[in-house]
């Protein structure tokens, strides 16, 4: 049984999203073919993510100390500490975000970020940071409203290359992509794009 984080980073469902729509049915073919998997799905937006801010860095440095921490303080650490926990315990990651401004929502970087810990899900080395996650896997659904995957603009998404970035820096050693995009430049062919989207994330979730 693999344990699978299911991680949204979009304020809508499947029925206002296209990166929504894909990967829910991404995930309904993969659950069809890995029915003893436990799948969580952390939607960002309704999650409770820490920013790291000044509490956050003042709690470490006590607990290094010995110090005692404040009530928001240990709040903060305290759930920081359950996301790194659950992600490092986790198999498999499916991350589903729209491009927006050529990224991805704030809420995602803050999530990597609340992951993101030496000693989890990276060391440092005399040779430099290696990573801790060598037997996971990755996937990333992305909508876009243009076209990205080549052309002028390819060189402007940041935010599958950033999580790819992430990944490789984690270790993580699959790291694949399912995009749906051109439907706001071509508008007339929205719902064709999707439609093409969905049947390709249903054939890639089985051996994902």
């Amino acid at each position: 049984m693999a344990k699978v984080l299911y991680i949204t980073a979009h304020p809508h469902d499947e029925t206002q999203s296209f990166s929504m729509a894909v990967a829910s049915a991404f995930m309904t073919s993969y659950q069809e073919s890995h029915q003893d998997d436990q799948i969580t799905h952390l939607d960002l937006y309704k999650e409770h993510i820490p920013a790291i801010d000044a509490d956050v860095f003042s709690g470490w440095g006590k607990l290094q100390s010995g110090g005692d921490l404040s009530p928001d303080e240990q709040t903060k650490v305290s759930r920081l500490n359950e996301l790194s926990e659950q992600f490092v315990e986790a198999d498999k990651y499916v991350f589903v975000t729209p491009l927006w401004n050529f990224s991805f929502p704030p809420v995602m970087k803050a999530y990597i970020d609340s992951v993101a810990v030496a000693g989890k899900s990276f060391k440092y080395t005399e040779n430099g940071p290696v990573g801790l996650l060598t037997d996971k896997k990755a996937i990333h659904i992305q909508a876009r409203g243009g076209i990205y995957s080549h052309g002028p603009q390819a060189e402007l998404e940041m935010g599958h290359r950033y999580l790819g970035i992430i990944m490789q820096f984690f270790g993580v050693p699959s790291f694949e992509g399912i995009f749906v995009e051109g439907h706001a430049a071509m508008p007339d062919k929205a719902e064709e794009i999707k439609a093409e989207a969905i049947e390709k994330a249903k054939a890639a979730a089985p051996n994902f």
